[in-house]
Parts: structure tokens; sequence; C-alpha cells
């Protein structure tokens, strides 16, 4: 296999890692924010930290490095109108998913203190979701439009 092909394979992998890990780990946070059960949402928001920092970060930085040496081995500027959208998409997604860390930490600390207690999440709690949430959505979405771009390479406009 050559160079190539083992930095595609790479950059999939990394790919699915990435928006793998990210929806998984929202759809844990998502319905256990709605179960009520304090201790699910400590543990939960303290896992989803974890993979955040051990997989969804480490993937976020191989993206680009891949993505850019791809485009640059097969010969593409990264003017190319599909691909110049991609990377646009990109920085929507992580200017997206930047703050919902910081957002997961504090979660994760009030769930935990508030399981330590056996008390109520406090209001903080539910304004940060709700952010995290809202933040999800167009972050998800712009990864999705990423990928159809990544294998369509559409001709979107003239260069």
């Amino acid at each position: 296999m050559n160079t190539y092909l083992l930095l595609k394979t790479l950059h999939i992998l990394s790919s699915v890692l990435l928006v793998g890990t990210g929806f998984g780990s929202a759809f844990y946070l998502f319905f256990a924010n709605r179960s009520s059960d304090v201790r699910a949402q400590a543990v939960v928001s303290r896992l989803v930290v974890h993979a955040d920092l051990w997989f969804t970060t480490p993937a976020a930085i191989v993206q680009p490095v891949s993505g850019i040496a791809l485009a640059h081995m097969a010969g593409w500027p990264l003017t190319t109108p599909w691909l110049a959208l991609s990377l646009g998409l990109y920085v929507l997604a992580g200017a997206c998913w930047l703050p919902v860390l910081g957002l997961q930490l504090r979660m994760a600390r009030l769930a935990q203190q508030a399981a330590d207690t056996w008390g109520a999440l406090p209001g903080e709690y539910l304004r940060l979701a709700r952010w995290w949430e809202g933040l999800g959505y167009p972050a998800f979405a712009a990864m999705l439009a990423v990928y159809w771009l990544m294998v369509n390479k559409p001709a979107l406009w003239t260069q």
C-alpha cells in the first residue's frame, strides 16, 4: 500500500472516530439528561469528557493534518470549491465544539457534586446542558455536510 492510501485510511478512520464518538457521547448524555437520575448524569457526563479528551480531540487534530496532506498529494488546491467549503464547515464544527468541552467539564463537576450530596442538579447545569445541546446540532450538521462533500466532491462554483 502506498503512502497516499495509508494516509487516506488514517483520515477515514479518524473521521469515523471523531463523528462516531461525538454522536455516541451526545446520544448518551442527551438521554441521561432527560432521565432525571443525577447519578447517571454524573457518570455519563464524566465519561463524555473522557471520550472527548481521549478520542475526539486526537481525531480532530488528525483530520485537518491528514486532509491537507491528502489534498496536496492529490494535487487539489485548498481553494477547490468542495474542499474550501469542507474546511470552512470543519472550522464551524470546531468553533461549536471547543466551547462544548468547557461546558461538559462544568456539567460533569456540577453533576458529581449533586450526586455526592444526593442533591438535585442546580439550575446552572440545566442552562449549560441547553447550550451544550444547542451547539451540538450545528456541529453535527456541519460534519455530515463535510462527509457529503468529501464523498461527492461536487462542482460548486468556478475557481
